[in-house]
């Protein structure tokens, strides 16, 4: 038996005014994801977020594979410092460092763009590099990752501190979002610190050039201790695979003891290597039990707000990825595939909430209709009268396992 998680990241939403009142789910054209939901095993909605932790990727990934984040989670940055290949001592914390484009509007300053515009991961390397030499960090230590997304490390650092994701202030006021608590300082000193760095950066002078958003700022926030994860094989009895262009993801896999593959064009928005990442999973699976397929463009888009892009990330997960799946994994004899996301990034916020998500099981052993009204929206998964409360435990429903 060979076993796939197909994660669209954020994928589900709310009805918007300018989908005549439909989300993008029940816009979007996805055969694929709609056969899953005919003939599943299972069909329903999922909580994956736990009401005490926050909507993130962090606690969502956890839960899509398996662990129990009331259990397990410490925190988004250590997860990424794995990833990256940052060892962790006792006592460091860790911080993710966004690069971001602030804009001065009438005597306020703006979080504008909290990706700075996608920036490319070659343009960021330049970036951090200069800040690594310019910036005061004293003991702290600045690691270079992927995009718009890198780690700071902060050794004896303050748990007791409070943190603002910048997809959460998107279009917003930042003054009153800096970091807070015991040591905090610190950390708002290095974010005005790069401001002044970056604002004649040749990076930046080019892509404002370009008509792109210029990386003129960090934003530090995701706090977090490394982790003490018993490994997938320890909990499921499986080995697997992870397929992801995220930090956050690939280091999850990594504490999980699982195959973290790096897929050539993989970026984790619309342009990235669809195709490429189907065929390295399938191929993975000749080895291996299970593999999970991360895709984060349907999240990106929706933290860009922009309904016809989200739309369009769905569509290609449907058909590029999911479609790509159920004909590829024919080559083996038995397989079972869940579909699902981490959480909502709905449009209308452009951040993410704690909602439940649609999701669906699909057995090659059981592949007959079972409802033909089912499609995979929210609406009709929340008529299947199917619903998962602790979301952690639909990796054990899947494989088997009950853990």
């Amino acid at each position: 038996m060979k076993y796939v998680i197909l994660q669209g990241d954020g994928m589900p939403d709310h009805k918007l005014p300018e989908l005549d009142g439909k989300t993008p789910l029940e816009v979007a054209r996805t055969p694929n994801l709609d056969m899953m939901a005919k003939h599943a095993q299972m069909f329903g909605m999922v909580k994956t977020i736990p009401d005490p932790l926050p909507p993130g990727s962090d606690v969502g990934n956890l839960t899509v594979l398996g662990y129990d984040p009331m259990v397990y989670y410490t925190g988004r940055s250590p997860l990424e410092a794995a990833s990256i290949g940052v060892n962790l001592n006792e006592g460091d914390v860790t911080l993710r460092c966004n690069l971001v484009t602030l804009e001065d509007t009438n005597g306020s300053t703006i979080m504008e763009d909290y990706s700075a515009g996608h920036i490319s991961t070659e343009e960021a390397n330049e970036i951090i590099s200069s800040l690594q030499k310019e910036l005061d960090l004293g003991s702290l230590e600045l690691h270079p990752g992927v995009s718009y997304r890198h780690l700071l490390v902060w050794p004896g650092g303050n748990m007791k501190i409070n943190t603002t994701p910048p997809h959460d202030i998107s279009g917003k006021a930042i003054e009153t979002h800096f970091p807070s608590g015991e040591g905090a300082q610190k950390l708002t000193e290095l974010i005005e610190q790069s401001r002044e760095i970056l604002k004649d950066h040749p990076v930046n002078k080019k892509r404002i050039e370009e008509g792109k958003n210029p990386a003129n700022s960090i934003w530090l926030w995701g706090q977090g201790t490394a982790p003490n994860m018993p490994t997938f094989k320890e909990l499921y009895g499986l080995t697997g695979s992870v397929i992801s262009a995220v930090d956050l993801v690939k280091g999850i896999g990594i504490y999980a003891g699982l195959e973290v593959i790096d897929v050539p064009g993989a970026t984790g928005y619309l342009d990235t290597n669809y195709e490429g990442k189907v065929d390295y999973a399938l191929d993975s699976l000749e080895r291996l039990d299970l593999t999970m397929i991360h895709i984060e463009s349907t999240d990106e888009t929706g933290h860009v707000g922009k309904a016809e892009l989200k739309i369009q990330a769905i569509e290609d997960f449907d058909g590029r990825v999911v479609g790509r799946v159920l004909e590829g994994i024919k080559r083996f004899d038995e397989y079972r595939i869940l579909v699902m996301s981490d959480h909502p990034t709905p449009i209308d916020l452009r951040t993410h909430v704690n909602e439940p998500v649609p999701f669906a099981i699909y057995d090659s052993r059981d592949d007959s209709l079972k409802n033909d009204s089912f499609v995979y929206t929210e609406d009709s998964a929340n008529e299947s009268d199917v619903f998962i409360h602790d979301g952690w435990k639909l990796t054990g429903m899947l494989t088997g396992e009950v853990v």
